[in-house]
């Protein structure tokens, strides 16, 4: 039985919704692979390990550290920059404290400047890639272990970068189902969102 006019349309308006709602919620984990694989947007490598080869050539790494506007902590790196041969490992510290009378949980946002050394900044290990949670009080140094990859001499662009700025940026977060929301007798004020 073929379909009539106005049949077509609807299965074509239907179809068309419903590839756009894929499209939709396919975009965000395509994009982040997108930007990890291209190091677009200023997005990091990862690696399990460090660099084969240490070249001779150095590059100044600068660290930056904000916070959301809501966020309550006090946030900040432990050295502003550092010195490192192309492909040696370097570890950086952030200090992150929480000056209220409650729990909070806070997940870091990062991005590398200049766009083009993004795909070539590698970090092995990095605060970022768990949820912090501090309790009232609590002073936290975190690491990042990290290596610029020799290929960054190679790239047409890339290759002329001497200084690689890494921001990141603390937001407020949910805390874990699991974690206990308040420090037994400390005064609290009320969580947002609860």
């Amino acid at each position: 039985m073929k379909l009539d006019g106005t049949r077509k349309t609807l299965a074509a308006t239907i179809g068309t919704v419903l590839f756009m709602g894929a499209m939709a919620w396919a975009a965000v984990p395509f994009y982040s692979w997108f930007c990890q694989v291209t190091g677009f947007g200023g997005t990091t490598g990862v690696a399990a390990g460090g660099a084969h080869d240490v070249l001779e050539r150095e590059i100044t790494i600068r660290f930056d550290g904000s916070k959301d506007r809501n966020m309550p902590w006090e946030f900040r790196p432990l050295q502003r920059e550092m010195k490192l041969k192309i492909g040696e490992t370097g570890i950086a510290f952030y200090e992150a404290t929480n000056p209220t009378g409650r729990t909070i949980a806070g997940s870091a946002t990062y991005n590398v400047t200049p766009y083009e050394a993004g795909g070539f900044f590698t970090k092995i290990d990095c605060f970022c890639f768990t949820l912090q949670v501090l309790e009232p009080g609590e002073t936290v140094q975190m690491p990042v272990t990290f290596y610029v990859d020799p290929e960054i001499v190679d790239d047409r662009d890339a290759k002329f970068v001497h200084t690689i700025t890494l921001s990141y940026t603390f937001y407020e977060t949910d805390l874990p189902e699991d974690h206990a929301e308040v420090a037994p007798g400390i005064a609290t004020e009320t969580p947002k969102g609860g």
